[in-house]
């Protein structure tokens, strides 16, 4: 019996494809107000979130790797100096995709399209009755928001199991004011542009989507059951998420995404998280020894980064040193920053 208290599977899932369901808005967004990654609080009202950073070094040549929230809140921003004066030293950017797939209405389409069940079945004679009942009862009681996301109940009877989650999350969080194109992603896409500063992915979309696509369709129910549930109980449990994440709170993230998604998923674990941090490895240790000199942000979500099985530990294992930068933490230097439980 999994514990109550953790959030579920779709904290973690690649949050960049949640944006794509907004169907080009982020783009749409951030062609329009290029200036977004300048949003300002209150005089007096803001302190910045404490930055889930790092740095590896190797030589002359640095790399500051920054965990993201990928959707955020106006009042996320600004961010710490910390995270300014990485962004500030390092000559290229390297996000999770590209910034210009990131920012494609195709990314959305080419999800929907994968997620597109085409052998004249409906999402309903997948699921268990009681799941079908619980979705019933949230799309009537979220048709409005439903309807944001550009889809309908009748629409989402054309969809895979783990689309409809993918809808239910992005809803939910939709609720609480997060939105993708304040997300760090795309705060940085813009501001690299900006400055232009040469920006690269360490995947593709179409690699984000197979993740999704390739799960089973008992995870792809349980998928969709622990996105009802965890809609059910309201914000409180993204919120806390959310906060952990503000405060830099490397722990409690880990304990409380990461334990849950490796015990109850573990295929799903390695492939989403431990395949994909492999993955990366070789063009983040590139940068370390690319003799142009360059410095390099690497922006990903903040799981990948945490762990015995996260990109930090994996370079240290690898004997790059790497150390976090935090002046807001009480310890900023001490490994505790990443759990290896």
């Amino acid at each position: 019996m999994r514990p109550s208290h953790r959030p579920s599977v779709p904290r973690w899932l690649p949050p960049l494809l949640l944006g794509a369901l907004f169907g080009g808005a982020v783009a749409q967004d951030r062609s329009s107000t290029p200036t977004a990654f300048a949003v300002q609080a209150p005089p007096g009202a803001h302190v910045p979130p404490v930055p889930l950073l790092w740095q590896a070094t190797a030589g002359d040549n640095t790399v500051y790797l920054l965990g993201a929230f990928h959707l955020l809140l106006p009042s996320d921003y600004p961010l710490s100096r910390d995270v300014d004066l990485a962004f500030a030293d390092a000559e290229k950017v390297m996000f999770e995709l590209a910034p210009e797939e990131m920012s494609s209405p195709q990314l959305g389409l080419e999800m929907a399209r994968a997620a597109l069940r085409n052998d004249g079945t409906t999402l309903d004679s997948e699921l268990p009755a009681a799941t079908v009942a619980r979705l019933r009862a949230w799309e009537t009681a979220n048709a409005d928001l439903l309807a944001r996301t550009g889809m309908t109940a009748a629409s989402l009877q054309a969809m895979e199991p783990w689309f409809a989650a993918l809808v239910v999350t992005l809803t939910e969080m939709s609720r609480m004011g997060l939105q993708p194109e304040l997300g760090i992603d795309a705060h940085f896409a813009a501001r690299a542009a900006a400055e232009r500063k040469p920006t690269t992915g360490l995947e593709t979309g179409a690699q984000q989507i197979a993740f999704l696509d390739g799960m089973s369709v008992a995870e792809q129910r349980q998928f969709l059951d622990e996105a009802l549930t965890e809609a059910g109980k309201g914000p409180e449990a993204m919120q806390a998420v959310h906060r952990a994440w503000r405060e830099g709170d490397a722990a409690t993230l880990w304990q409380q995404m990461a334990l849950d998604m490796r015990a109850s998923y573990p295929a799903l674990y390695q492939r989403i998280n431990v395949d994909r941090n492999d993955a990366w490895l070789p063009a983040i240790e590139a940068r370390l020894s690319a003799p142009d000199g360059d410095d390099t942000l690497v922006v990903v979500g903040a799981l990948h980064l945490l762990g015995k099985d996260g990109v930090v530990e994996k370079l240290r294992a690898r004997g790059h040193a790497v150390e976090r930068i935090c002046s807001a933490c009480k310890a900023p230097a001490t490994d505790t920053a990443v759990p290896t439980n």
